[in-house]
């Protein structure tokens, strides 16, 4: 299938995925939150987002959330044969980490797969590493990739009996910001800027000491 008509396929699949999971009402955060500075809005009922997961690192490694999550960590969820919209975001989200470390801020990014059936741990391997040298990618089994999603509100839809390896999966497009500690703490569109993200970053990690 040409790039262009994947593009187009897994764009305006994207941008139905992405307008249910954005059905969430969008609220402001105050009160006696130490990161009520730094948010602008987030998605109503952000304490369930996020959770334990167990799934397998880019090495061949069973990891759990606890293994992965142990600095500031932007997560995305995506897949390696995507045509655009991964890359790109990745991209960017990787260009944040890269201004944060200049700042003198380590944060972790993050990239687990909904496509386990073409995502092994070297095709991982071999992307992330393209993205940005400290990306951690992983995958695991369907069941165990469907609990992760969830438990971010993640919503994805990968073809049951796709007729070869060029199928589009639809899924959604955005970055969690998690906080060792506290754990969720902001979510990003693809709207937002790396500089832009990197400041919001930024202010949450100074806040949370």
């Amino acid at each position: 299938m040409p790039l262009s008509s994947r593009t187009i396929a897994l764009s305006a699949g994207a941008l139905v995925i992405v307008g249910l999971a954005a059905s969430y009402v969008l609220t402001q955060q105050s009160g006696d939150n130490p990161f009520a500075p730094c948010q602008t809005a987030v998605l109503a009922g952000a304490g369930k987002i996020g959770g334990a997961f167990t799934l397998t690192d880019e090495n061949g490694n069973a990891v759990s959330d606890a293994d992965v999550l142990k600095k500031p960590s932007l997560v995305y969820f995506g897949y390696t044969f995507c045509p655009d919209i991964c890359p790109v975001d990745t991209a960017r989200n990787a260009e944040a980490i890269d201004i944060l470390e200049e700042k003198g801020l380590e944060v972790t990014p993050v990239f687990i797969s909904v496509d386990p059936r073409r995502d092994t741990p070297q095709t991982l391997k071999d992307w992330t590493d393209n993205v940005h040298p400290r990306m951690i990618g992983l995958t695991g089994t369907p069941e165990q990739i469907k609990a992760a999603a969830q438990a971010y509100k993640v919503l994805y839809q990968v073809p049951e009996n796709p007729a070869d390896d060029s199928y589009i999966v639809n899924h959604t497009t955005f970055s969690y910001l998690m906080m060792p500690g506290t754990g969720f703490a902001e979510v990003y569109t693809r709207e937002i800027k790396a500089d832009q993200m990197a400041d919001s970053v930024a202010c949450y990690i100074e806040h949370s000491s």
